[in-house]
């Protein structure tokens, strides 16, 4: 088998998506954001939606997710995500619109903001990245963090009773009657990286034909913030976190709308 013949389309078993960009990412080895970036970027590209999409990027470990996927973006304040995007789905209506967001962002500061845009039913798509710590400021407890997990500022573990219990978003957003779907997935193996991918083109498609909000939580690794090998990482995640963000849809009600 010769060079040329190697390079053959049909030969080709995995390329980089087309919509991300040559530049260095800032997402420290294992993170599970860059699995994330590129499923977002092969669904755009999958259903010709290029021209005609903008993600919104707020502050944490995403707030340079504009410098990978060559799409519009929009830069929001912390937590204000699902705010600009309304604005822009409603003057735009044309376009897919989504938020890109953690659980800092999303599940702290920005909880009204998310709240009330799933509960309006305005027809963008947010997705969650939840890995249960502050990853960008340095290892601090999130609302999402577990019961006895270990962070920078709970050091003996989140105790229910000095910090209150994780907040599960998904299961919030699924009794909000303006959500239409919300599902839970992972990007751990190949296997869930496939559903994943099913998960954000099935949210994607739910907004372009106006049946309402989209959630899509990715429970994610932190390896550099939980301090673990992304191998460890990854054991932890399956070991502790699924137990507790169960994966998996939890509300589907696309075909009723």
């Amino acid at each position: 088998m010769d060079k040329n013949e190697i390079i053959k389309p049909e030969n080709l078993v995995y390329a980089k998506p087309e919509l991300m960009n040559e530049v260095p990412m800032h997402y420290c080895p294992g993170c599970s954001h860059g699995v994330v970036h590129k499923l977002v970027a092969e669904v755009i590209a999958d259903m010709g939606m290029e021209e005609k999409s903008v993600g919104v990027s707020p502050v944490g470990c995403a707030v340079f997710a504009y410098r990978y996927l060559d799409i519009d973006w929009e830069e929001a304040p912390h937590g204000r995500a699902p705010a600009v995007a309304t604005g822009i789905k409603r003057l735009w209506p044309d376009r897919l619109v989504f938020t890109y967001q953690g659980d800092g962002d999303l599940a702290c500061i920005g909880t009204c903001e998310t709240i009330h845009a799933l509960n309006r039913g305005e027809n963008i798509t947010i997705i969650f990245v939840n890995n249960a710590i502050y990853g960008m400021t340095g290892g601090q407890m999130a609302p999402t963090t577990l019961v006895g997990q270990k962070t920078s500022t709970c050091p003996y573990g989140r105790d229910p009773e000095i910090h209150g219990y994780p907040l599960r978003m998904p299961e919030i957003a699924a009794q909000l009657e303006g959500t239409c779907y919300v599902t839970r997935q992972s990007v751990d193996t190949v296997g869930h990286i496939v559903k994943a991918k099913k998960a954000i083109r099935k949210a994607f498609e739910a907004s372009m034909a106006g049946k309402g909000s989209c959630l899509v939580e990715i429970t994610a690794t932190c390896n550099s913030g939980w301090k673990l090998t992304p191998k460890k990482a990854n054991d932890w995640m399956e070991e502790n976190m699924f137990p507790f963000y169960q994966q998996g849809d939890l509300k589907d009600t696309i075909e009723e709308r």
